[in-house]
């Protein structure tokens, strides 16, 4: 890292109760030296998405992006298939790309932990053409999405806006029909959720231990009764359903998900929620993001 650009969501969660300017001087401080320039902008809305679109095009090297995984997705987007470093600060609220690589989720462990961090090079994925770094996903899944929304704007604690969220999600879930084709070979399900993950959950709970694989993978909640849905969902909240045999995953570089007697459907990726057109077409793009990997802690 030469010469680096900081943007931060102004908007994130972690910052919304520190002072800006202390703020923006803590990270300028902890990432600069005589070796290595530093620009720190804290941004929001328009301003911030603007920045970070044209971060691609700038005569930095490193782009280090402070807020939650719908701005992580944004300059996942802008900067795959260039030159440029991306480096994440976790101030959002879920920060699925952070936690996977192992970063902290204060800022100060954080700004410590890039400045040892070392670039790497990770898989996206596309969903209909557009780029994304973690998960895709329908159902109950994009419900939760919309709840969990639904619940943080009754300001509640974390832990009890998660348990109401996924109460909302279930009674909003309505079962589908899906026709799914991994790599040319067809399935079909009655389902009440769709989950695609670029590469495998192979790290404890919700987690990937490699970002490398070069595969995809779908995990289908089936439709096997009012009582199994609910232990599913439990389970999908609880980081059980490796155990729950209702829960089918299949592999893959390439998925197409339609859903019988819908054009559209509500899809949440990386924490977005956006009315997709059917079918889903998911493809993954295989080394495409060079990303700060922070070093692995020991076990």
């Amino acid at each position: 890292m030469r010469h680096v650009l900081v943007l931060l969501n102004a908007r994130a969660g972690t910052l919304l109760d520190r002072n800006a300017e202390e703020v923006r001087t803590l990270v300028a401080h902890a990432l600069g030296d005589e070796r290595r320039k530093v620009e720190v902008h804290l941004l929001s809305g328009k301003n911030l998405v603007r920045a970070i679109r044209e971060s691609a095009r700038g005569p930095h090297d490193t782009v280090i992006v402070g807020g939650g995984d719908g701005s992580v997705n944004l300059a996942a987007r802008s900067l795959h298939d260039t030159d440029k470093v991306l480096g994440i600060l976790p101030l959002g609220t879920l920060n699925l790309l952070a936690h996977d690589i192992g970063m902290p989720m204060e800022l100060e462990a954080a700004l410590a932990a890039l400045g040892t961090a070392r670039p790497a090079r990770v898989d996206l994925a596309t969903l209909n053409g557009r780029p994304f770094h973690t998960i895709s996903g329908m159902g109950f899944f994009s419900q939760m999405a919309r709840a969990r929304e639904v619940a943080r704007k009754w300001r509640l604690w974390r832990f009890l806006a998660v348990a109401i969220a996924a109460m909302l999600a279930l009674r909003r879930t309505g079962r589908m029909e899906l026709d799914v084709t991994v790599d040319g070979t067809a399935h079909s399900f009655r389902a009440f959720a769709a989950l695609v993950s670029v590469n495998r959950f192979t790290g404890p709970g919700w987690r990937r231990a490699r970002l490398d694989e070069g595969l995809l993978e779908i995990h289908i909640a089936e439709d096997r009764g009012a009582r199994s849905l609910l232990k599913a969902g439990a389970d999908m909240v609880t980081d059980n359903w490796r155990e729950n045999p209702g829960i089918v995953s299949l592999s893959g570089t390439s998925i197409t998900v339609a859903r019988r007697r819908r054009a559209r459907s509500w899809v949440s990726t990386d924490g977005e929620l956006d009315r997709e057109t059917m079918p889903l077409e998911y493809r993954v793009l295989p080394a495409t993001l060079t990303l700060l990997m922070p070093p692995r802690q020991p076990a």
